[in-house]
């Protein structure tokens, strides 16, 4: 079995039994790269989303008629940091804009296609993403709303980055996603940090994923309650970018280092 088997798929979506989408299926399974096709029905593309690292649309004429199955991508891809090719026209192309954000696009490929090049993007994607060589994955959980996007924006660049608003979207993130590290508030409404961190605690699947706390007070006291959790580290929420990320690189080094001692 190879490495991307292994870590993931592409998952290649045509509104219909486009014979270049399928052949694409053909060539990337020829490089092996595990590929599989999908209609641009929500259901079907549920089917085969689980161990999804990639995607690719090919954009069809009638893309305004399927605008329930742009919002599912554009929050599933969001959800899960997955990478996200397009194919197709200009006028395609901005129409998938208006539902999808810009940056969320890792690549836009016009027609005619180039299969190489489209070839060797995936197969650059993938082994910058997958394996031992993949972006860790870091779950923020904050309910300010603005300090979560503020967040998100600081790691995404190094890391793949999930977000959730209260412990809840965090258990459910969870259950669908792999995560190698949980930024979890310490003051949130109705579940608060310590709840939440219990909850995972107690649960075989989420037991071992390492928690961070995020706390806005510096106060003895509340350092002391935070530590008495025993998550693997607590950062005030007045930390800048350049501080957060040296923290976190230097936890997942350190880890890397004990694993291999």
């Amino acid at each position: 079995m190879n490495e991307f088997t292994e870590s993931g798929k592409v998952l290649i979506i045509s509104s219909s039994d486009s014979f270049l989408a399928k052949s694409l299926v053909t060539k990337l399974e020829g490089v092996d790269i595990r590929a599989v096709f999908s209609h641009s029905k929500i259901r079907e593309i549920e089917d085969h989303i689980a161990d999804t690292e990639l995607v690719i649309l090919f954009m069809s004429e009638d893309i305004e008629e399927t605008p329930e199955t742009l919002v599912y991508l554009k929050d599933t891809i969001q959800d899960r940091d997955m990478g996200f090719i397009l194919i197709g026209e200009e006028p395609q192309y901005e129409t998938v804009k208006k539902t999808i954000p810009e940056q969320t696009v890792t690549e836009w490929f016009k027609r005619p296609l180039d299969i190489d090049r489209l070839i060797k993007k995936v197969t650059s994607y993938l082994n910058e993403n997958t394996g031992e060589m993949r972006k860790k994955t870091v779950l923020i959980v904050d309910d300010d709303i603005t300090y979560l996007r503020t967040v998100y924006e600081w790691l995404r660049g190094s890391y793949h980055v999930g977000m959730a608003s209260n412990g809840v979207q965090a258990i459910s993130y969870l259950a669908k996603n792999k995560a190698d590290l949980v930024l979890l508030d310490y003051e949130m409404p109705i579940a608060n940090g310590p709840q939440v961190l219990s909850m995972l605690k107690n649960d075989a699947e989420t037991g071992q994923i390492p928690v961070m706390f995020l706390t806005g007070r510096g106060d003895k006291d509340s350092v002391l309650s935070v530590v008495g959790l025993n998550p693997v580290d607590y950062l005030l929420k007045t930390i800048d970018k350049e501080t957060l990320l040296k923290k976190l690189d230097d936890f997942f080094r350190d880890k890397k280092i004990r694993s291999v001692q």
